[in-house]
């Protein structure tokens, strides 16, 4: 039997990013999350959002534990998770109307965060949302202190990992044909962005959330 891997994190940060995605992918039909890790937040979003398809995805080592998650929460809108390196060129699943990523960014590379977003500007359906959660600087400066001391811990580990500018992941989102759409303050000094594919084009402008 596989161990379920579990973060404390997950549990605190999942109601209040419910109450952003109930409004966000009310429209939707298919949501790819990317880098479901412990798949806490596959199980509990799947369950609150049951007129989604939640389709768990992550680098093949954390999928045995995403599937002990999602085989015990036995949801006919979860199916099973999907092996997914956004380095990859090809991504397993080709399209969805909307896209899913929690503490991601700022553990990758810059240059698979480019690679996160060229990937989403493929799967990602004309009209469809982005929503990415997790810690971000704005005009170079952290919102608190805690982020700081958080950023200077991910660099000292892998310098090329470290939170965001936002105005960098913006205008990466941009270049993919997405305009942003809003930006949800969060507990523990986290963001939820979100961006919207245009529906007629990349200059089209996004229809609202």
């Amino acid at each position: 039997m596989v161990h379920k891997p579990w973060s404390e994190a997950c549990e605190r940060n999942r109601g209040p990013i419910l109450e952003v995605l109930r409004g966000a992918f009310a429209g939707a039909t298919r949501v790819l999350e990317i880098g479901s890790g412990t798949g806490q937040h596959a199980v509990f979003f799947a369950a609150a959002l049951p007129h989604l398809e939640w389709q768990p995805s992550d680098r093949a080592e954390h999928l045995p534990g995403i599937a002990a998650w999602r085989d015990e929460a036995a949801l006919p809108n979860l199916p099973p998770p999907l092996a997914l390196d956004v380095d990859d060129a090809d991504w397993p699943l080709q399209s969805c109307d909307a896209l899913f990523s929690a503490n991601t960014l700022h553990i990758m590379g810059w240059p698979s965060v480019e690679h996160f977003f060229r990937g989403a500007g493929r799967v990602l359906q004309p009209g469809g949302v982005l929503a990415v959660y997790g810690p971000f600087r704005y005009g170079g400066r952290h919102t608190a202190p805690s982020n700081a001391q958080f950023d200077l811990f991910l660099r000292e580990r892998d310098p090329q990992s470290g939170i965001r500018d936002f105005e960098a992941v913006n205008e990466l989102a941009a270049s993919q044909g997405f305009s942003f759409v809003a930006d949800h303050a969060m507990p523990a000094n986290n963001r939820t962005l979100l961006w919207q594919r245009a529906a007629g084009g990349c200059q089209s402008p996004a229809q609202p959330v």
